[in-house]
């Protein structure tokens, strides 16, 4: 299922702030325990693998026994410490929703909308019983098109109800004027993850293709198409069609490439033929702006010639298979079956599907998320945890301002331009300062699909009606219990929420080492996306400046020139026989997984204060700071899910990002005596340092 209208692609890694919970609200049991007098390692030392010399594989030496030992579970593409932690959240979460359908607070109006959605997901003799039926009035639409003029308003419908279409809308802060925001639009429409599954001749890829061709034949007929076959085949065409004509990850990664704006009035010179008008007020854009940006253009142009080549009946096909598609989690189980036996089977590895309820939690995450996270916070986010984070975030800054004096390659005017974008940097730790308004969110406790299209037309309409108010910089992409976090280049602003502030990524009963080099170099790494190739285009603001950005032309070229390196270091790697690291793709991820553990080590000195830092387990803090980093990476992942990220994700495999960026570290070096010889050593010449 698509998300309709998020915020522009914000680089991804951890969490955010906000009011502290009230005293209804205050952590009770475990949450509210006293921190421990005496703090451990944190390190897992019964994963190490002492038959593997670390100067030679630090990664598989630190995690070798888990690595050796561990078994993806049977619904999971892989596994990480960042998955315990989700299936930690999920678990708080389900507890959380299953409490509300049976108390819920009436002083709370989203516990019982939260528990009415949960319970139409949980019904699934329901929705047995529907089968096809909830998705007919909408295939009697399609089919009840008169010609190719009706598929723009067909378009807008889909974007408001969360199917795919050609392109997809997206409102956030506009790169260019910092103070309002902009509706854009951006290439979509595909059924399998990436232009290159269609194009590229790979065995895996083209076994990809003919197991969708299968796949998309078999739901046509469960949907009780008599001419599935024949419709599949136009339908892979049609998608190979927009897929040649589609932009690659690579080239989607420039930020001033990917702005174009229009006027109204161009849209009809950009895709000739297309009914913008129908469009435009079909999407609820008419009198809210008056321009777009077009993220491809060139895309929008070839879009507009494909629809003008291909037959009206081909394309009432193709929208049909993807409101089928997209809907397919909300239908009866041999619908459910069919999409998880292609998307998570034959395109993952996965061999089973997640248990109902964890489908029916993530379907409350994306309907009605922050009244969720209201209950999450109160209950599992202590105030001094929120304390100790604010302090680490606060050494992490610090770090970073201490480090730009005594770059080598920034020149006094790019230094003074650092700063100050530092000095405008907005940390949110844990949850949002105000909670966001579901009042105009209905739910149903026995219509799942109703619940499903009504949730996404308010997020679509949430966003909407941004258009022309003030920029809220209070607005948080993520809820409080995801197990991630993001930098906003828009809004300069790095977000950290508290599901990902728990063991063993922010370990309150650990010594600061292993947390600096755990959830230090995590903060670390969404700070320096503001410094990388990317978001040294954007200013303090969040505006778009373009190549250099705040760089003089000489330090630019400096810069690109360690870039360079960084690329070429990344790319020569091949995690999957045939299938290399795309060093250009995952550039900005491995400048901030380089900078964030070079930053996060700096901060850890400040936090010592000058004192040495304590021996435990045997261990010095330098050594338990970068096992502590590597530990967080271990990870076990399925062949094909490893290649499928390699084609779509910006960041790097796990097993490379807990390894090689130790490698450009001097401290990694002296704290292991890593000499010339062991494998793990790279000559001075051969490293990068950014920071």
């Amino acid at each position: 299922m698509k998300n309709l209208i998020l915020p522009l692609a914000i680089a991804a890694l951890l969490c955010g702030c906000g009011r502290q919970p009230t005293a209804a609200e205050a952590p009770t049991g475990a949450a509210a325990a006293a921190k421990p007098a005496a703090l451990g390692s944190g390190i897992e030392l019964q994963y190490v693998d002492a038959s593997v010399r670390l100067q030679d594989d630090f990664y598989q030496h630190v995690n070798g026994k888990w690595l050796a030992s561990f078994q993806i579970p049977p619904d999971k593409v892989s596994y990480d410490p960042w998955d315990k932690l989700v299936d930690d959240a999920r678990q708080q979460a389900r507890d959380i929703i299953e409490g509300s359908q049976k108390h819920a607070d009436p002083a709370d109006p989203d516990q019982q909308k939260i528990a009415d959605l949960y319970a139409s997901f949980m019904d699934e003799d329901a929705v047995e019983k529907l089968g096809v039926s909830p998705l007919l009035n909408d295939f009697a639409a399609i089919e009840a098109l008169k010609d190719k003029q009706a598929i723009a308003a067909l378009i807008a419908h889909f974007n408001r109800i969360g199917a795919s279409a050609p392109f997809t809308p997206n409102v956030h802060q506009d790169a260019k004027d910092a103070t309002r925001y902009v509706f854009d639009l951006g290439q979509d429409g595909l059924g399998l993850p990436d232009r290159d599954y269609y194009l590229q001749n790979d065995a895996k890829l083209k076994q990809a293709r003919e197991q969708y061709l299968q796949h998309v034949q078999k739901m046509l007929q469960l949907a009780g198409d008599t001419s599935a076959a024949s419709e599949a085949q136009q339908i892979m065409a049609l998608e190979t069609a927009l897929a040649k004509v589609q932009w690659t990850k690579v080239a989607n990664r420039d930020p001033v490439k990917t702005y174009n704006k229009y006027e109204f009035a161009k849209l009809a010179m950009l895709a000739p033929g297309f009914d913008w008008p129908a469009y435009l007020a079909a999407s609820g854009v008419t009198g809210a702006t008056d321009y777009l940006v077009i993220k491809q253009p060139s895309y929008m142009t070839g879009f507009a010639a494909i629809l003008a080549s291909t037959p009206l009946p081909v394309w009432k096909v193709y929208f049909r298979w993807h409101l089928l598609s997209d809907l397919a989690p909300y239908l009866s189980k041999a619908f459910v079956e069919e999409n998880f036996a292609f998307y998570g089977t034959a395109l993952s590895d996965v061999p089973q599907n997640r248990p109902r309820w964890k489908r029916a939690v993530g379907l409350v995450e994306k309907s009605i998320g922050e009244g969720l996270g209201k209950i999450y916070v109160a209950r599992t986010f202590p105030p001094e945890s929120k304390a100790r984070m604010d302090q680490l975030v606060k050494n992490l800054l610090e770090a970073y301002r201490l480090d730009i004096d005594k770059l080598d390659w920034m020149g006094p005017v790019t230094k003074q331009k650092a700063k100050e974008k530092l000095a405008k940097f907005t940390p949110k730790i844990g949850y949002p300062a105000s909670w966001r308004d579901y009042s105009a969110l209905h739910t149903s406790h026995d219509d799942l699909m109703g619940n499903v299209l009504v949730a996404h037309e308010f997020e679509y309409n949430r966003n909407l009606h941004k258009l022309g108010k003030p920029i809220d910089r209070n607005e948080w992409f993520m809820t409080p219990q995801t197990v991630n976090a993001y930098y906003n280049p828009e809004m300069n602003e790095i977000v950290f929420p508290a599901a990902v502030l728990r063991p063993p990524l922010f370990n309150p009963a650990a010594d600061d080492a292993v947390n600096y080099g755990s959830i230090g170099a995590v903060i670390g790494h969404e700070i320096s996306h503001g410094f990388d190739d990317e978001g040294s285009q954007y200013d303090g603001n969040g505006n778009l400046l373009g190549t250099p950005g705040w760089f003089t032309q000489d330090d630019y070229k400096h810069f690109k020139a360690k870039t360079k390196v960084l690329v070429a270091q990344y790319a020569a790697h091949e995690p999957v026989p045939g299938f290399h690291v795309n060093g250009e793709l995952t550039l900005g991820e491995n400048i901030a997984d380089n900078s964030g553990l070079a930053i996060a080590y700096k901060a850890y000195q400040i936090s010592l204060g000058g004192k040495p830092a304590p021996v435990i387990d045997g261990l010095s803090g330098d050594q338990r700071f970068y096992m502590g980093f590597t530990h967080i990476w271990m990870q076990k992942i399925r062949t094909n899910e490893a290649i499928l990220e390699m084609k779509t994700d910006p960041h790097s495999p796990e097993a490379l990002r807990g390894q090689l960026p130790l490698m450009n570290q001097p401290a990694f070096y002296d704290a292991f005596g890593i000499k010339p010889g062991d494998k793990m050593y790279l000559s001075p010449e051969q490293r990068v340092s950014l920071w």
